[in-house]
């Protein structure tokens, strides 16, 4: 199914869910959980309750850094994970209202980081995108079986000897340490190496790779860390591909054969993207989300604390608030490294915090 196509497949469940969701229980959060403030303003308000969903007592949030929903509304959430801990999953699944439902991908613990869920004539299925030690992609069912899982595609000539055969926690132009997916009309799919060599790679519905463009750069077509990527569709007769460059502070729009169109800027490291209707999420890792319209101005921010956090940085020689809950303020965000829409246009936030923190915004 392509990705215009999926859009309309997952809002086609979304009254369904719905009314699910209208007879469900409310369920009992711990004591990390924060009260529903209503963070933004205008036609875009939300409820924020940070720390939404919780996990069972057998397991700990490490790095959060992904989110993606299925076509039941389901939500997945992926960490880093750590890697002398190889029994624990890196992948979680809960329910709507935030109840856990199952965990898995254990193969990815030190190296988790993109994740979609991408519907295929009629059936979903998980990719997630591994860095660090792990260096691979993978197609998952959504009970965490194992399809495929690829290593970096050595036939583009960019990656260094050995680095399929023998993926190993070094970083570098000639390493693959691929972050992010986006899923074209016609079955092909792209990987951003966002934290390797920079380049975008096309591969086939069978995860084959074809060719790649971009590559390190000053921008217009090349990038400094292009972390996300999304196919925007909200134009059905023109879609556009977005990328995410998140060193330079901007998207950057190509069409979906590569070629570069535009730059927009005036973001704070933009993560990754998602679309809802007419709107067009950017997660920004310094502290914020924004919203978007079909021409890429920015008509709402959300959770901004950039300020607090840029001055952490300077006086500290680092971010040392992600490390310490006890400097998190309500309704504020720490470091946004993705976010995604609901069926419903309710969002969540995965933070990239030391312990792990997944935020939901419902419309208020």
């Amino acid at each position: 199914m392509s990705e215009i196509n999926r859009r309309s497949f997952l809002k086609s469940t979304a009254l369904k869910t719905t009314a699910l969701a209208a007879t469900a229980p409310a369920i009992m959060t711990s004591k990390r959980s924060l009260a529903q403030d209503v963070i933004g303003s205008g036609d875009y308000k939300f409820h924020c309750q940070h720390m939404f969903p919780q996990l069972p007592d057998r397991y700990r949030w490490q790095t959060t850094h992904n989110v993606a929903i299925d076509p039941d509304n389901n939500l997945y959430v992926i960490h880093e994970g750590k890697k002398n801990l190889p029994e624990h999953p890196s992948i979680f699944v809960f329910d709507s209202q935030g109840k856990f439902i199952r965990a898995f991908g254990e193969q990815f613990q030190g190296g988790g980081h993109g994740l979609e869920v991408h519907v295929e004539n009629g059936t979903p299925f998980l990719y997630v995108a591994a860095y660090q030690q792990v260096k691979s992609i993978a197609k998952l069912s959504l009970d965490g079986e194992t399809v495929w899982q690829n290593y970096a595609p050595m036939q583009s000539g960019y990656y260094a000897e050995g680095e399929a055969s023998n993926p190993r926690q070094i970083w570098g132009r000639d390493r693959f340490m691929p972050t992010n997916f986006a899923f074209l009309p016609d079955g092909d799919f792209l990987v951003a190496d966002g934290y390797g060599s920079y380049f975008i790679h096309r591969y086939d519905a069978d995860g084959n790779w074809l060719s790649s463009f971009g590559g390190p750069g000053d921008g217009k077509g090349t990038f400094n860390l292009p972390h996300g990527l999304w196919l925007d569709a909200r134009n059905e007769a023109s879609p556009e591909l977005v990328i995410a460059d998140r060193a330079h502070n901007t998207l950057q729009i190509f069409d979906l054969d590569g070629g570069y169109k535009k730059t927009v800027d005036g973001f704070g490291l933009p993560a990754n993207i998602d679309t809802f209707e007419d709107l067009m999420l950017v997660p920004e890792l310094v502290a914020r989300l924004s919203l978007l319209d079909r021409n890429h101005n920015t008509i709402a921010t959300f959770g901004d604390d950039q300020a607090r956090i840029l001055k952490d940085k300077e006086e500290n020689g680092g971010h040392t608030i992600r490390a310490d809950e006890n400097k998190w303020q309500p309704g504020k965000f720490v470091h946004p490294h993705d976010a995604c829409f609901d069926l419903r246009g309710d969002i969540y936030v995965a933070e990239w915090v030391a312990t792990g923190r997944v935020s939901k915004l419902t419309r208020a």
